[in-house]
């Protein structure tokens, strides 16, 4: 069996449902530490975080990803165990083979390759794991980066096994992620009787302007690179439950993701300045889970496409769409940061499941990256 696809079948057959690790750091640790890298476990509160080293000078590459995986879901609706990895029509099936513990077996066996052949190059490797990545994301990548800040431990360049392909992979790779701002707001009225108005006050009437207006809010990208960012409400509601009564506040939750021609500042301001013109009384609590980044076209960028066309013939296409994903916090620390990974379409889905071939080329694109940065002048 290729040892990338048995990695990856020994990954998948934990049951590592966020925050959970189940071993599976273990597994890549006990392997990269045969093969001379120094390994530190960085746990924080239930979040496990493996950082593994190898080298002592140069600039530093490092691959980043994550243990955990998404629920299931009502097993029964599976063809089978999500946990019991199957090879089926050339596919690999079980939770968590596209998103992303395929990409991690192809992280540890491009790594071995790479080592195997190449016992002296230009730099050193770096492999970040986490198990908070599907989940709230505090214990997890973000704790991690901000101890190797205090240890002046810089990176030069990130990639990020997440999955980017649209048919096949390589042909499309991330070099930046939109930020995304939210915020909970809270409209005060005051509760009465539906035939008694004068007396009460209905934060569904007082707020519907505004809120329409807070609808239309946009943010326009000056990169060239991003959509422009729009508003969007994800959550509403107010009253009892009750026909005749006026409801004594209402609720609701708003998200931004926007590109980095847009400052957290303007967001809030924007927003509070329409809540503010409507004299409305309200409380708001705003909540940022990554700033917005974009890699520019250097070495790591030209290494990953060169890579890509050298394994697969592709020219492969650039994007920044999607949602988040850790490379944000790499990012603001002056990393290029990459993201490569298996085809999309299954991730988080029911009967998750990606290509057996895709993961073996998946391993000689990162092997070949690591050559075109590490062992080229």
């Amino acid at each position: 069996m290729n040892p990338t696809i048995e990695l990856a079948k020994e990954l998948i057959s934990r049951a590592s449902v966020t925050p959970l690790d189940e071993g599976c750091q273990e597994i890549i640790a006990e392997r990269l530490q045969k093969i001379g890298f120094h390994i530190e476990h960085m746990p924080f509160e239930e979040v496990k975080n493996l950082w593994a080293t190898y080298g002592e000078t140069g600039p530093l590459f490092i691959f980043l990803g994550h243990t955990d995986v998404v629920p299931t879901g009502p097993i029964e609706d599976w063809k089978n165990n999500p946990f019991s990895p199957m090879e089926e029509d050339g596919y690999l099936h079980g939770r968590g083979a596209a998103d992303m513990k395929g990409s991690v077996a192809a992280f540890v066996t491009a790594i071995e390759s790479f080592i195997a052949e190449n016992k002296k190059f230009n730099g050193r490797i770096g492999l970040l794991l986490t198990s908070d990545e599907e989940g709230p994301s505090i214990n997890g990548v973000r704790k991690v980066i901000q101890e190797l800040e205090k240890r002046k431990e810089y990176i030069e360049w990130c990639l990020v096994g997440e999955p980017t392909a649209n048919k096949e992979v390589g042909d499309i790779i991330k070099i930046g992620r939109r930020g995304s701002l939210g915020a909970s707001v809270n409209i005060q009225g005051i509760q009465g009787h539906v035939a008694y108005p004068q007396k009460a006050l209905n934060p569904i009437h007082e707020s519907a302007g505004a809120i329409n207006e807070i609808t239309k809010l946009t943010w326009k990208d000056e990169t060239g690179e991003f959509q422009d960012s729009v508003l969007q409400i994800s959550n509403l509601n107010s009253g009892t439950g009750a026909s005749n009564v006026i409801p004594g506040d209402l609720n609701f939750d708003l998200n931004v993701r926007f590109s980095p021609s847009t400052s957290e500042e303007q967001i809030k301001e924007s927003v509070e300045k329409i809540l503010n013109d409507h004299s409305l009384k309200y409380s708001i609590k705003w909540n940022l889970s990554g700033n917005p980044f974009l890699t520019k076209e250097e070495a790591l960028i030209k290494a990953v496409k060169l890579s890509i066309s050298s394994t697969t013939g592709i020219n492969t296409k650039t994007s920044t769409d999607g949602g988040t994903s850790d490379g944000r916090f790499i990012a603001p620390t002056g990393t290029q940061v990459v993201e490569l990974g298996p085809v999309n379409e299954s991730i988080h889905k029911v009967n998750e499941c990606i290509k057996s071939e895709d993961l073996i080329v998946l391993s000689k694109i990162y092997t070949q990256i690591l050559a075109n940065l590490l062992t080229k002048n």
